[in-house]
Formats: structure tokens, C-alpha cells, sequence
């Protein structure tokens, strides 16, 4: 059951209790059957005629009751929605692993399963291992001295130990100064100790913030360290109604090198920093004392349905072939397009059910006739149309969060202040398959779009993340404590972590720095690795890197880039840029665009009558040197990037996607 364990089976038999409760001591007036789905067609009609006149004075009246009513009735539809049958194999499959399954598993997602494996190499050990922090290496050890304890249950022989391979003699030039690196890492952790992070008084925590500032310097399992260690973590203070304005605006400061989202790295790169992010979050983990199990992903018969209950990840396979640069399902789009058309200010719009008959009708018609072209929007109603939109998400045969990942972002809930919750959210989404991030983007894009017209929908942020709650965080796949305990403060707890990934997402899908930075080490550790493979060249390869060292000197004091333009069929070839120390990538973009947009042998035909620039879409590339592929921010210092890797070229090209005509 998805939704317990020991106490589930009570908990179905109150939720439905309260159902039949209700029906039998109170009139069944027009508001309660606006929000219960488990009402008959003829009873929904008629709520649809009388919900717009009564709804607004409710909600006024009742604002938390409305809310938390409606997260019970979201419950009550996930509930009869998954059948007796479906409740058992989910009792099946979600039974608890062997002992260092886990822990092999999690290793092996990190990249780090050659620490458990008996032809492990020294070398390939240390390259993943010489980039993490002190307490991100701990987390490490840990994982591994509990899969070691299973082995000895069992009778097999332990891994090696960490510690071990660190002193390992090959691996000492890999290594950074072991002093230099922990005065660095201190120095680092001194300076957000200064900050507004670590600064909270007991007078803030009476006075809710305004602003709160976000770096991402350091690693946030470090900044946990401070935080525990000054004891200043505010108590979170349970409020009874929950106002948008409560929530402070959150700002991230930007460093020289500019923001890097997760469409800015190349497939190769964001592997990476998806495992020093699951290394960073466990270690995040282990410090706030979140007990967290993964659940492995349930193998299910694909059902003949071409658009409900299909994978992800199948579903946007097959739409890729007929739109190649589709990120997200083509039903998704088109649900999501006619709701910003015509849901946005449809009053009560995800909270108030549509008519079940219609909702199965057109829920046939489009898996019929969809991608034939044969479905006509123009009859069909807001309210049905949200319907679809959560039934389509609640019935993905694994949860939009993933199997591994669902227990942990509810787990989010439980954390007290408001820095390591969207810590922790942003380890969280960089985690994510690239389908379920990217469709869980576009969800909590349309979610913001309904709470910004609230004075016409009457939805504001908390009624959105009450109602939204329940269809990501229940999955029948996946058992849940979400609704064990009392009622009211678990829906709000649920509602309260919906409530920051729609308020901060912006900040949520970008990658932090010191990831980035650990992405940059790792790369260039793995190019010296090749040193130790011959003993006779190692000389050669010191002279080189001298010689390498020496070329950069020069190129530096002349502060002198040539850049390779490679923008669409006609336009090709190299420029000069010359670096300051306030050149950034905007500059560089506008150099481009006099140079061979502008000019009367290149650029003929390429302004457009306005005087805007048909390649608007042109973006800055590093390539190569200590990164894959790295799209870089407009405010890029380019002096700065260009001494933090100078083996890297630079390019201009499209960005994909965009059109490459002239």
C-alpha cells in the first residue's frame, strides 16, 4: 500500500470512514460535492452549476478547510484508483532489500562500485574519491562499512578501506596537498560562516525572513557542518494558515564564472554530477539524521494504452520520432498548452473535479485518436482537462520522483530550516532521470502560471501544493508514511515541500557551484591517470605539463582568445577576442554579431528590418580542457573562465534546438 505500513490498513478504513461520515451527518450542500471526486456524475453536474456562486465565500470562511478536504479527497482518488489486485503486487515488489543491497546499489550509482569489486584498481579508486570533501568521504565510508557488515553476516570476504586506498603511494600525485586542501576547504567554510547562512537569531526566527541569500560555493553537506555545529538551526513553526508571504524570497548570488543549469552540460558531464550529487545529498542525509530507503523500480506490463500508465521514458522515445527535439511527452504539451489557454482563470481550476463520464469518454477519445490529429480541444471543459493532467501523473507505473528518490523528497518535510530543505531539493532534481526532470520542469512551470493569477482563480500557492500533493508524493509503487499520524499536520507537511518546488524552482534546476568545480577536478584527474599506466614516459609527460604551464603564462599576459564561430551553414570560421578583466560572454556575443552578422561580405540578409539579429539563439561553448560541453551564462567573466581552464576552446554555435536557417 503506498501510503503505509503497519497503520495502512487503519488508515483506508478512517479515510473511508470520514467519506461515508460525511454523507451521513451533513447535508450534502454544493461545496462538499465540489470536492469529492468519488461523487456521482449526476451529483458532480449539478456542483459544476452551483460551485462558482458559493466556492469564493468558502474559501474565504474556510480557507484551510477547503485545502486540507481537498488533499483528503486527492488521497481517497489515488486509494480507489489502485485496485485489490494492484495493492498486493505492490505489497509484492515493495518488500525490503537483502542486507548490502542498498549499499551496493547506492555505490554503484556514484560511480564508486569498484571499491566493492575484487579486480578493484588503486587508480580507478581514487579519481572519483580525490574530489570529494571531507564529510562527502565520510559518507562514503559509511556505505561502505555497512555493505562490509552484511559480507561478514554472510561469510565473505570485507572490500578494501578507504582510508586505505588514499595511502596507497601510486596515488599520491593525484592527490591535492592534503594540508593545502584542508586550509582551502576551512577558509571556504570560514566565509559562509560569515554569512547571512549561519547569522540566524532568535529574533530572525520570531520574524520570518524576507530574503533569504543561497551560496553554492562550498558543498552543502559542509555548510551542514557548520550550521550543526553553531546550533542555530531555527524551529520550524507550525502555522495554521499558510500565507504565500510567508515563504522569503530566496536569492543565490552569482559568481564570476556565471549560473550553469542542467541543459548547459553535455550527457557526459551531468553523469557525473549526478553521482557527486547523490554523494553530497546522502552525506547531507547522514548529518540531519534522515532515514531514507530506496525502493528498486518495478519491472510492469506496458498496457496497450498508447498515453496513460506508459513509462516515461517509452513514451517520449516514440514521440521523439515524429518531434526529434521534444523534451517532455507530446500529450503532456498539448494538456499543458490548452490549460495556459483556458484553465488559467477557470475558477477553482485542479481543485474542483469534472464530470467522471466526460473525463472516461475523452480520456478514450485521446488515446484513440491523438496522435492521429483527430481530437477536437474546442468542446472540452478546464475542469476535465486538469483532471486528465493529474491522472496522467498519478499513473505513470513509476512515480514522476522515481522509485529511489520518492521516500527522500517527502523525507524533505521533516527538515527544520528553509537553506537545507532547498538543499536538499536541488540534489534531489539533479538526480532525476532526464525525462522525469524534465517533465516535472514543465509541470511546476504550469502550477506557477495557475498561483500567479489567483485573484482570478482563487488558487493561491498553498491551495495548489495541497491539492498537487498527493498525486506526486502517493504512488501505489512505492509505500508512503505520508498519511500515518495526524491528518492535519502530515497534509500540511506534503503540502509544504509541493509548496517549494513550485515557489523556488527556478533555483532548484541549477547546478551548484562547488558541483561544477568537483565535475572539473574529476575530468582533469582522469586525464592524469594515464601517467601511471608506463613509469618511462612519466619525465616526458612532467616536461609537457611544464611547457603547457609556460605556453599558458604567455597566452595569459597577452589576454588574447581566438574563437571558433560555428553558426549555422554560412556562417564558419574564427574571431579574436580580446580578454579585460571585465569581458564577459555578453561582449563576446556582441563582437560576433558586428563581425559576421553585421558586416557586408558575411552578413547580408542577416539583420532583420527591426535591426535585430536573426541569431538570437547563438550561444558561447567551452569545450574540451577540464570540461565536456559547458554553455555559458551571458554574465560569464571570460578572463576568470579562461585561467580556470585554459586547454578549453571556445565556440559559438546554435543552441540545439534552434532553427538553423538563414
Amino acid at each position: 500500500m503506498p501510503w503505509g505500513r503497519s497503520g495502512s490498513a487503519a488508515m483506508l478504513l478512517l479515510l473511508s470512514g470520514r467519506a461515508i461520515g460525511r454523507a451521513k451527518t451533513r447535508d450534502p450542500s454544493p461545496t462538499e460535492m465540489s470536492v469529492e471526486p468519488w461523487a456521482s456524475p449526476q451529483d458532480q453536474a449539478a456542483a459544476e452549476h452551483t460551485h462558482s456562486a458559493v466556492s469564493s465565500l468558502d474559501q474565504e470562511q474556510h480557507p484551510d478547510k477547503l485545502c486540507l478536504d481537498s488533499f483528503w479527497s486527492e488521497v481517497e482518488t489515488i486509494r480507489q484508483g489502485s485496485g485489490d489486485a494492484d495493492l498486493e503486487c505492490t505489497r509484492r515488489d515493495s518488500r525490503q532489500s537483502e542486507e548490502g543491497e542498498q549499499e551496493e546499489q547506492w555505490l554503484a550509482d556514484a560511480g564508486l562500485s569498484t571499491l566493492i569489486s575484487e579486480d578493484s584498481g588503486d587508480i580507478d579508486n581514487v579519481v572519483l574519491l580525490s574530489t570529494l570533501t571531507r564529510t562527502q568521504a565520510e559518507a562514503v565510508q559509511r556505505r561502505i562499512d555497512s555493505y562490509t557488515l552484511s559480507l561478514r553476516k554472510r561469510n565473505k570476504p570485507a572490500p578494501r578501506d578507504v582510508r586505505d586506498i588514499f595511502n596507497s603511494p601510486i596515488t599520491q600525485t593525484l592527490l591535492p596537498d592534503p594540508q593545502h586542501g584542508d586550509d582551502l576547504a576551512q577558509n571556504s567554510m570560514a566565509s559562509v560562516a560569515k554569512t547571512p547562512l549561519s547569522g540566524v537569531t532568535p529574533e530572525h526566527q520570531r520574524c520570518a525572513p524576507k530574503e533569504e541569500f543561497l551560496f553554492t560555493d562550498v558543498a552543502y553537506c559542509e555548510q551542514a557542518v557548520i550550521f550543526l555545529k553553531q546550533a542555530k538551526l531555527p524551529q520550524n513553526s507550525s502555522q495554521s494558515r499558510k500565507e504565500d508571504g510567508t515563504l522569503p524570497r530566496v536569492v543565490c548570488p552569482k559568481c564570476r564564472l556565471g549560473v550553469t543549469r542542467v541543459q548547459d552540460l553535455s550527457q557526459a558531464d551531468m553523469k557525473k554530477v549526478r553521482q557527486l550529487a547523490l554523494i553530497d545529498m546522502t552525506a547531507l542525509c547522514d548529518l540531519l539524521e534522515l532515514e531514507v530507503k530506496r525502493h528498486k523500480s518495478v519491472k510492469r506490463k506496458i498496457p496497450e494504452s498508447c498515453l496513460y500508465g506508459v513509462p516515461l521514458a517509452t513514451m517520449l522515445e516514440n514521440d521523439q520520432k515524429i518531434k526529434p527535439n521534444t523534451s517532455i511527452p507530446l500529450f503532456l504539451q498539448a494538456l499543458l498548452s490548452f490549460l495556459d489557454k483556458k484553465g488559467l482563470d477557470s475558477e477553482g481550476i485542479l481543485r474542483v473535479p469534472g464530470s467522471q463520464s466526460r473525463i472516461k469518454l475523452l480520456q478514450q477519445n485521446l488515446e484513440t485518436n491523438f496522435y492521429s490529429g483527430l481530437v477536437s480541444w474546442d468542446e472540452v471543459s478546464p475542469n476535465d482537462a486538469a483532471a486528465l493532467l493529474k491522472k496522467f501523473i498519478r499513473e505513470l507505473p513509476a512515480p514522476l520522483l522515481t522509485p529511489e528518490y520518492l521516500n527522500t523528497f517527502s523525507a524533505v518535510r521533516d527538515i527544520t530550516d528553509l537553506k537545507q530543505k532547498l538543499h536538499m531539493l536541488n540534489l534531489l532534481v539533479l538526480l532525476l532521470p532526464e525525462p522525469n526532470r524534465n517533465t516535472l520542469k514543465a509541470l511546476l512551470d504550469f502550477l506557477s502560471k495557475v498561483v500567479s493569477r489567483e485573484k482570478r482563480n482563487k488558487m493561491n500557492l498553498w491551495a495548489v501544493a495541497t491539492i498537487m500533493a498527493p498525486n506526486l508524493f502517493l504512488h501505489k509503487a512505492v509505500p508512503s508514511r505520508l498519511t500515518e499520524g495526524a491528518e492535519k499536520g502530515q497534509a500540511e507537511k506534503a503540502a509544504d515541500v509541493m509548496r517549494l518546488l513550485i515557489r523556488y524552482q527556478d533555483f532548484l534546476w541549477i547546478i551548484p557551484n562547488f558541483l561544477l568545480y568537483q565535475v572539473r577536478k574529476l575530468n582533469e584527474n582522469s586525464s592524469r591517470r594515464y601517467q601511471f599506466y608506463d613509469r618511462r614516459i612519466k619525465n616526458l609527460l612532467r616536461k609537457i605539463h611544464t611547457d603547457s604551464r609556460e605556453k599558458t603564462e604567455k597566452n595569459s599576459s597577452e589576454h588574447c582568445r581566438t574563437v571558433k564561430v560555428h553558426v549555422g551553414e554560412l556562417v564558419r570560421g574564427t574571431m579574436e577576442f580580446q580578454l579585460s578583466i571585465n569581458s564577459r560572454t555578453s561582449d563576446l556575443l556582441s563582437q560576433f554579431h558586428r563581425q559576421f552578422l553585421r558586416s557586408p561580405e558575411k552578413g547580408k540578409g542577416k539583420m532583420r528590418r527591426n535591426g535585430s539579429v536573426t541569431y538570437s539563439d547563438c550561444a558561447v561553448y567551452e569545450v574540451g580542457g577540464n570540461i565536456g560541453e559547458h554553455c555559458l551564462d551571458l554574465d560569464t567573466h571570460l578572463l576568470d573562465l579562461y585561467n580556470n581552464n585554459p586547454g578549453g576552446e571556445w565556440v559559438i554555435r546554435l543552441r540545439p534546438g534552434a532553427s538553423r536557417g538563414l
